[in-house]
């Protein structure tokens, strides 16, 4: 018998995994990591790296914009205000913020202030 817990639990076959489901994932994976490069984490300030923010903001900005018509209003609508609260968060943790419009992920979905 495994020692691994995660060997006792049923697997899912992606192929059974619908797609909003996958890309939902995806999303708040992107979201999370950068909360947490952008210093909203319990450990605040020492993990913030806001080259490593504006990558990983820019990629959920263009995730959720390519994807919205595909997720429907209630799907997407919550992650783009989670995409919302990043982008204002890496402007409010950067010490030189960028101008409206050019901030990660705003050439997707517009001016963030």
């Amino acid at each position: 018998m495994s020692e691994n817990p995660t060997d006792t639990e049923p697997s899912r076959d992606i192929a059974e995994v619908p797609a909003v489901e996958i890309i939902n994932t995806v999303a708040v994976h992107l979201l999370s990591a950068a909360a947490v490069k952008c210093g909203l984490s319990e450990h605040g300030e020492d993990e913030i790296d806001l080259a490593e923010a504006r990558k990983l903001i820019t990629a959920l900005a263009g995730l959720i914009t390519a994807s919205a018509p595909e997720l429907g209003d209630h799907h997407a609508r919550v992650l783009r205000d989670g995409l919302r609260s990043v982008q204002l968060a890496f402007r409010e943790a950067s010490p030189f913020p960028d101008a409206p419009g050019q901030g990660p992920g705003e050439k997707l979905t517009g001016p963030v202030t």
